[in-house]
């Protein structure tokens, strides 16, 4: 019922493209040589995960086998090493959360839902000052700092400059982390962090806390968008949909929303470590 498939290019098509923006990850996961990877024979519905990090599910709504399917997936999951969560459409992913609970034992909660958006048209805000350029190795100092209130901004999660300056100079050195400059200071950050077919995916927006509300985060993601336009590529990212600033900030450069997924994490499963 179902089976394992080794080129994305070749899965990732058909009926899943209407849904594609809102799963575009499954690009970047299905992509790499570890990931597992499952489709069903029609296509109607497909799961790839990295080891140890959620999976990504996308299933076809109007697929008569989808519980079948589903159940299917459970089953192949569970036989296999734990499965730390799951994203997928709201509920889809939450039928197949309760398969994959009922087979190992454990139990799963909703974690986030996230609303994906794409950019079909950047429209850069008016009167903003400063300009944009590619983040270098003398900002690791700030970009660390800043992904330290991005990650509680966006997780709740706590942590310090020290333990986040790796992050930081992994991705200043892959070239993609532009920051937006005021008076030659920085005040705003956002990244490219993966090109696709036909989308490319943006992340790690943030802005100095005492610089908010002017309007530079906008600036930096329409920068971003106009720099992907000229590439071909349709810009996307995903915003969580408890955080209502980040959605207004992102429809008001022209992000149009494409569809909502949801995250489940799985716990009370033995095979989880703390």
């Amino acid at each position: 019922m179902l089976e394992t498939f080794a080129s994305s290019e070749d899965v990732l098509t058909g009926r899943f493209l209407k849904d594609e923006v809102a799963y575009n990850l499954l690009h970047l996961i299905a992509g790499s040589e570890t990931s597992v990877r499952w489709v069903s024979p029609g296509g109607s519905l497909i799961y790839a995960q990295t080891p140890g990090f959620n999976g990504w599910l996308w299933g076809a709504q109007d697929s008569a086998e989808l519980e079948e399917l589903l159940a299917a997936l459970a089953d192949a999951i569970a036989a296999g090493e734990p499965l730390p969560g799951v994203t997928g459409e709201p509920r889809i992913a939450e039928r197949f959360a309760k398969l994959y609970a009922a087979r190992t034992g454990g139990s799963y909660r909703h974690y986030m839902s996230m609303e994906a958006y794409s950019c079909p048209k950047a429209k850069p805000p008016a009167g903003v000052p400063g300009y944009a350029r590619s983040a270098v190795w003398d900002d690791v100092d700030t970009v660390a700092r800043w992904l330290v209130g991005f990650v509680a901004d966006a997780f709740g999660r706590q942590s310090d400059a020290e333990s986040q300056r790796p992050a930081a100079e992994s991705i200043i050195r892959r070239g993609e982390l532009y920051l937006w400059m005021a008076d030659d200071e920085p005040v705003a950050m956002a990244n490219i962090a993966h090109r696709s077919p036909r989308h490319a995916r943006l992340n790690y927006v943030y802005t100095e806390t005492s610089c908010r509300g002017q309007g530079f985060a906008s600036a930096v993601v329409s920068e971003l968008c106009s720099l992907l336009e000229m590439e071909g590529l349709t810009p996307m990212l995903y915003a969580d949909v408890a955080n209502p600033a980040s959605n207004k900030v992102y429809r008001n450069v022209g992000f149009v929303a494409c569809g909502q997924v949801a995250e489940y994490k799985f716990e009370a499963d033995s095979r989880i470590s703390k």
